[in-house]
């Protein structure tokens, strides 16, 4: 007789974990919101761009040439008028040059191999929200399908109840007190069951935005599904981590450099620059020139080093030096408010792991105690020593434990991750680890 009343919790539960469509797993579901999700496309995007201007700075210490040319129609003559003559001029010149010395230029170039670290830091820093981002609506569908099925089950379970009540009244061994609670709750069921089903659709279609499909049917986890503790197992370990991992620092830290540049490009200003120069030319004379009746084609070259020296430019490179002096200040002030925000972050995501899993061992107690509670108010209900009220209050409290216990379960698998990303640590691969406790 137990096995016959639970037998419509547990059928309903298993259909609600079972979607119709091919079911898909974490990693494949990640797979296609990186070629598609906009906001990671964006953070691409930008990355692509990032890094094609830190490779502009190469410029600067790299030759520079130029070709140029001009055609020109002269007229000439005399003031005396006993001449009068027209020619064309025809000049092409090739020049060239090299910054022997130029601080500012070698600076710069420096700054661009920062900004491209930089761009790389951002795009991993981006990743890293790409995964938390499609796990979060991973778990989301997952929960609401839990959530559903418990619905769904409570409901059968109350609608049993509901007609149990009805049977026991019309042959007078209850009252219409019992139908009529049972009938409330089995309403107040139905109202749940819109709302949960109304909520996975919403969760789903969130789902469907970050992948780039419609109707997704993620993989439920297994059951019994354990839920692994933090390793190491200790939060110093994890913000001692955060050091050299965190993309947030890491970004912090280059930022810091590129100021140090910025202001050795400003102390620069008052040092020389050195260039070698070299050109060639070639005039072509049409019809003569000012000195000639006769076609000329003169060739020229030279080759030579430019030298210029600063000597005043009204306080601009002092006033420069003193503001990049103040953003290399600000740029380490946020290189520690990045490390202390960081470290905050680790240690707030260590111990949620930590009570998420305390929480899912309470419940799962809880869970435990409550099935007992209701198989008992069951068993009191028949021989009269229990009213209806007490077995619905015994349903519903089991239905209201398990899907906690189901969300605390999700809580925490995406707690670890929220960690790893906390602590700059997180992978895909953590992905693939993750992946091997669907069900297949």
């Amino acid at each position: 007789m137990k096995l016959m009343r639970l037998l419509p919790l547990s059928a309903a539960v298993a259909l609600a974990l079972t979607g119709q469509a091919r079911a898909e797993g974490l990693l494949e579901l990640y797979e296609a919101a990186r070629a598609y999700d906009a906001t990671f496309q964006a953070a691409r995007n930008q990355y692509d761009a990032n890094v094609a201007r830190a490779d502009q700075s190469l410029a600067g210490i790299l030759p520079q040439a130029g070709l140029s040319g001009s055609i020109n129609r002269n007229a000439f003559n005399l003031d005396l008028g006993s001449v009068d003559r027209k020619y064309t001029t025809q000049a092409v010149t090739l020049s060239a040059s090299q910054p022997l010395y130029r601080p500012a230029n070698l600076a710069t170039y420096r700054q661009g191999k920062r900004q491209a670290q930089l761009a790389d830091y951002q795009l991993t820093a981006a990743g890293q929200d790409l995964i938390v981002r499609i796990s979060q609506a991973y778990f989301d569908v997952l929960a609401a399908q839990d959530t559903l099925g418990y619905v769904r089950a409570l409901k059968a379970a109350t609608a049993e109840q509901l007609a149990s009540a009805k049977r026991n009244f019309e042959v007078g061994t209850s009252t219409i007190t019992d139908t009529r609670e049972a009938q409330a709750r089995y309403d107040l069921v139905l109202a749940q069951e819109i709302a949960a089903d109304n909520d996975l659709r919403i969760k789903r279609l969130a789902l469907d935005t970050v992948v780039g499909k419609s109707n997704t049917q993620p993989t439920p986890l297994a059951t019994p599904l354990f839920v692994p503790e933090p390793q190491p197992a200790d939060p110093e370990a994890w913000v001692a981590a955060a050091e050299a991992a965190s993309p947030l620092i890491q970004q912090a830290r280059t930022n810091v450099e590129i100021a140090q540049l910025e202001t050795e490009k400003a102390y620069a200003g008052h040092k020389p620059t050195l260039d070698l120069t070299a050109n060639v030319g070639e005039t072509r004379f049409i019809g003569g020139s000012t000195t000639s009746t006769l076609d000329q084609r003169p060739k020229t070259g030279a080759v030579g080093v430019a030298l210029n020296v600063p000597l005043f430019n009204g306080f601009a490179v002092q006033n420069r030096v003193r503001e990049t002096l103040a953003l290399e200040e600000k740029a380490r002030t946020d290189l520690e408010g990045a490390r202390r925000l960081v470290t905050q972050q680790v240690r707030t995501a260590y111990f949620g792991v930590v009570s998420g899993l305390g929480q899912v061992r309470a419940l799962e107690a809880a869970e435990a105690s409550s099935q007992s509670s209701l198989d008992a108010n069951r068993l009191g209900y028949q021989v009269g020593v229990r009213i209806n009220i007490d077995v619905l209050n015994a349903q519903t409290q089991l239905f209201q434990t398990k899907r906690d216990l189901s969300q605390a379960r999700y809580n925490v698998l995406l707690g670890h991750l929220k960690l790893r990303q906390a602590n700059g640590t997180l992978q895909p691969e953590d992905l693939v680890r993750l992946n091997t406790l669907v069900q297949r």
